[in-house]
């Protein structure tokens, strides 16, 4: 307990000194004036001016008193809409305005805006300039589009374009020709200074423009050419300098520079907090040691703004609450990092808090458990600074949420498999794990054993070997209970009752057609057929072959009177019948190798319905073979360890079945067990909260991570799939809402933990080559689709009957079962091609989002793979030998003729001491 405790509080040390490691602490200019001007816009939260919304006068009264001791000015984009209200409040704070009207395509509106500019003009002294228009060239709102009316001058200039490219020059043309008459028009009515607002190349590109101005308002901003932070404040200088050259003896005003400090990156530009505070204090400084006349955009955030590439929201010097997101003096740090820590810090130690009631636990595996929940915490604390940092309209948000409530089960499926390779991999040795060879004492009684078979339509000859090696077990006290149930062909049961006659007095054949209950109505009618002294009930399937010393290993365990179960695991005899065969049985050796012997330290085994010894008595006290599953020794299983009963398991075979004959069947089976599974769960989870049951804590977690594990890591994958599928559209088509690496990176990390565990786990425990890992991976992944499905059958119909396993028969199917899941995997995978294709801007939340999909699209690739693999040639050993052989032989070819060239190449030997020539 105390090195457990040690450990947690020395990894929680460490990741608190990765925190106080990883503080940045950046050097800037220090500024302490006044800036010369700041974009204002009086809108709050998610108002827009757009949608109607209006600024009212108390709450622009109570933004200026903020904004009063930064900034020497303001300017505003447009007049009407409560922004007309800005240069009168102003004046009450001593600030000057530069006011705009706003221009686009809406005449009647752009009337109005002019009309009221040149009113605040006038009535406002305090009005130091007028922008008519911002961007309205760049944006294209003058430049006449299909339908306009045009004068007989435009439309003659239009008629001259010979390409393209001359028809949109000319139509910029015109758009400035329009802009300047409005311009002109303003001036006339005015005495200050009149301008407009356009990005640097189109006053470069624009002679005329420049001329119908007072003074050239260029909009420099670099993040939107891609520039990177460290280049940012150069490039600006340079574009300055380049249009005083262009226009020597004009006036210069850069009228908007700055920087985003949130949202996406823009090819080599990416936003932060800190990013932004560096630039604006270089700039600022720069620019006032050079003389530059300089408006920064803006002075407070505009969370309407969210149709500007992620980043619109995020360009101002005070958050939307209207606090400092940096200091103008002094090293530029992140004022939120410690808050972050604190919480990272906490939700880090309240997950480590269970890591102290392990029993046992060595330094490494408390030290990988202690390392996963710090990680955890840190992701935790980064999704709240997400949340913190960020504005959302509902849509946003309900998106953040619900991408974090299905991230929830991804992460403790992570945690729960982290933990298993820390038992596993540094934890000690099985404690309860029941010895290979337990010795058996001569005088030790022997209970009487019967052992039931239920058969439904086998195959004779299949079932006969069943029996045989019944037969032959090496046990005195035992009999055989055959229920051939719904089976109406004669030639399928009569040969097993004549079998059963050979083997003597202890077989015994029942015949019943139009049994109800599926399987477990057969072992129902089976213990009605089971002699009085029996004191264990053995259970198999039709095709499991066991070994002799079956019960002669396993019954003495039931000395024991709190043993109710003992359970030895499920294996195959036809593993090598194909590639396809192998792949499955491999994938089945994993469950019964690994998690069987984990979950049966906590005695909390997952009952299978062949290979298990059940106590009668334990039996007849969890109320017999229930029905209302399809999974029934699972539900008895389970109903046993809730009255208490201990279960044992070997992982030592005692028995070998047959795989599935077909890849559709080895999915139905798994679509049998996890719709079972899923039935099983919405029976007993009562019992899981409830105090009145018998299960102990550790089994209530082992069920419930089990199938969380299971069910649910399969079941989240599909709909989380699903969902990022219809969410491609929405990214490359109208470029909005890119999902944030908060939710992207930890799909991937969960990934990596799965793949650590399977390869991790197979290698430590299950006893198999490195080929047949990985055929075993792909059959493991294969199944994705088929168990999300019978979940999502599972909350839509309580029952649906009883689907028989095809095995035995040794057909070769020729149908192709993957139509689904090739379907899913190619949306994914073409999903994943278009975002990467249409990422012009190089947006990295873009790239981890496409990486994403193809991780997603693995386990609906691994079906197709082994779909195709099934029907194809190379599902034949005798073909791959083949192929081996003759690679093999080539090589070999290879080989002899680099010898033979090398051995009869001519050697001479020149000698120099001697002069002569040696052949």
């Amino acid at each position: 307990m105390r090195t457990v405790a040690a450990v947690v509080a020395l990894v929680a040390c460490v990741h608190a000194g990765l925190w106080l490691l990883g503080r940045e602490k950046i050097d800037a200019p220090n500024f302490d004036g006044q800036l010369s001007s700041v974009s204002y816009a009086p809108f709050q939260g998610n108002v827009n001016p757009e949608d109607g919304g209006k600024a009212e006068a108390k709450k622009i009264r109570d933004d200026l008193k903020i904004l009063a001791p930064l900034t020497k000015s303001l300017r505003t984009y447009s007049s009407t809409a409560g922004v007309e209200l800005v240069p009168g409040i102003a004046s009450e704070f001593g600030l000057r305005v530069t006011v705009g009207a706003w221009i686009d395509n809406h005449q009647d509106r752009n009337e109005r805006e002019m009309r009221a500019v040149v009113d605040l003009s006038k009535r406002h002294s305090n009005v130091n300039g007028i922008f008519v228009g911002n961007e309205t060239i760049y944006r294209g709102e003058l430049a006449p589009k299909a339908g306009d009316k045009l004068s007989a001058e435009e439309a003659a200039k239009l008629q001259g374009a010979k390409s393209i490219a001359e028809d949109k020059k000319l139509r910029e043309d015109i758009g400035v020709a329009r802009l300047i008459k409005m311009i002109q028009k303003v001036k006339r009515q005015v005495n200050v200074p009149v301008t407009t607002g356009e990005i640097y190349s189109v006053w470069l590109d624009h002679p005329e423009l420049v001329a119908s101005v007072d003074y050239i308002a260029a909009h420099i901003l670099p993040y939107w050419e891609g520039f990177s932070d460290k280049q940012t404040v150069d490039q600006a200088i340079i574009i300055y300098d380049k249009l005083r050259r262009a226009y020597p003896g004009k006036r210069v005003v850069v009228a908007e520079f700055g920087w985003p400090s949130s949202g996406y990156n823009y090819h080599n530009a990416y936003p932060g907090r800190i990013e932004q505070a560096v630039i604006l204090r270089d700039f600022v400084t720069r620019a006032e040691a050079y003389g530059i006349d300089y408006n920064i955009v803006e002075a407070i955030d505009q969370p309407w703004k969210i149709f500007e590439g992620g980043v619109g929201p995020y360009w101002g010097m005070l958050n939307a609450a209207r606090e400092a997101k940096f200091a103008w003096t002094g090293p530029v740090t992140d004022p939120d990092h410690w808050k972050l820590a604190g919480i990272a810090l906490l939700v880090s130690v309240l997950l480590s808090l269970p890591i102290l009631t392990l029993a046992g636990a060595t330094f490494w595996q408390a030290t990988t458990l202690a390392a996963a929940a710090n990680t955890v915490g840190a992701w935790s604390a980064a999704l709240f600074g997400y949340w913190y940092g960020h504005y959302f309209v509902p849509g946003a948000a309900f998106a953040l949420g619900l991408g974090t409530l299905l991230l929830i089960p991804l992460i403790l499926i992570a945690l729960a498999r982290i933990e298993e390779i820390a038992a596993i991999a540094f934890g000690r040795k099985p404690q309860r794990l029941v010895p290979v060879a337990p010795p058996l004492a001569p005088d030790m009684p022997t209970p009487k054993v019967s052992i039931h078979i239920p058969a439904y339509r086998e195959p004779p000859e299949m079932l006969k070997a069943t029996l045989d090696a019944v037969a032959a077990l090496d046990y005195p006290n035992f009999e055989c209970v055959v229920v051939v149930n719904n089976t109406p062909d004669p030639a399928m049961w009569m040969p097993i009752e004549e079998h059963c006659k050979v083997l003597g007095d202890r077989f015994k054949f029942v015949l019943a057609n139009n049994l109800q209950g599926f399987k477990a109505g057969a072992l129902r009618l089976a213990t009605l057929h089971t002699a009085e002294d029996a004191e264990i009930i053995g259970i198999i399937d039709a095709d499991y072959v066991v070994t002799p010393d079956w019960l002669r290993d396993l019954t003495p365990l039931f000395n024991d009177p709190a043993v109710g179960m003992v359970q030895a695991p499920q294996d195959h005899r036809d593993g090598a019948r194909s590639p396809m065969h192998t792949a499955m049985n491999a994938e089945y050796a994993g469950f019964f190798d690994i998690g069987m012997v984990q979950r049966n330290e906590h005695n909390a085994i997952v009952t299978h319905g062949t290979m298990v010894l059940m106590r009668r008595k334990a039996i007849d006290a969890a109320g017999g073979w229930s029905s209302d599953t399809i999974c029934e020794d699972t539900d008895l299983g389970l109903c046993l360890l809730e009255h208490g009963w201990q279960a044992h398991y070997t992982n030592k075979r005692y028995g070998y079945g047959l795989l599935p004959d077909t890849y559709d069947a080895f999915k139905k089976q798994r679509d049998r067990w996890a719709y079972g599974g899923f039935q099983i769960v919405k029976k007993h989870w009562r019992s899981m909260l409830s105090r009145d049951t018998r299960l102990s804590r550790d089994q209530k977690r082992e069920f419930a991570l089990g199938w969380l594990n299971w069910l649910g890591a399969e079941s989240v994958g599909v709909v989380v799939a699903i969902l990022n599928i219809l969410w491609v559209p929405v990214i490359a088509i109208l470029d909005i809402a890119v999902p944030d690496r908060i939710l992207t990176v930890p799909i991937v990390a969960s990934f990596v933990v799965t793949l650590l565990h399977f390869s991790a786990l197979y290698r430590l425990r299950v006893r198999i080559t490195k080929t047949e890992m990985a055929v075993a991976a792909i059959a493991a992944m294969s199944v994705q689709w088929t168990v999300a499905r019978a979940v999502a059958m599972g909350l839509i119909k309580d029952h649906l009957p009883f689907v028989r396993t095809e095995k035995g028969g040794g057909r070769r199917k020729t149908d192709f079962h993957a139509f689904w899941e090739s379907i899913v995997a190619a949306l994914l995978l073409i999903g994943a091609f278009v975002l990467v294709q249409t990422n012009n801007k190089e947006v990295r939340e873009i790239y981890i989002f496409a990486g994403v999909l193809v991780i997603q699209s693995l386990p609906f690739v691994a079906a197709v793979l082994i779909a195709l693999w099934e029907r194809s040639r190379f599902n034949d050993y005798a073909v791959l030998e083949g192929y081996r052989a003759g690679i093999a032989a080539v090589a070999r070819r290879a080989r002899l003729v680099k010898a033979k060239a090398q051995s009869v190449a001519p050697a001479q030997v020149v000698t120099q001491e001697r002069g002569e020539l040696v052949q």
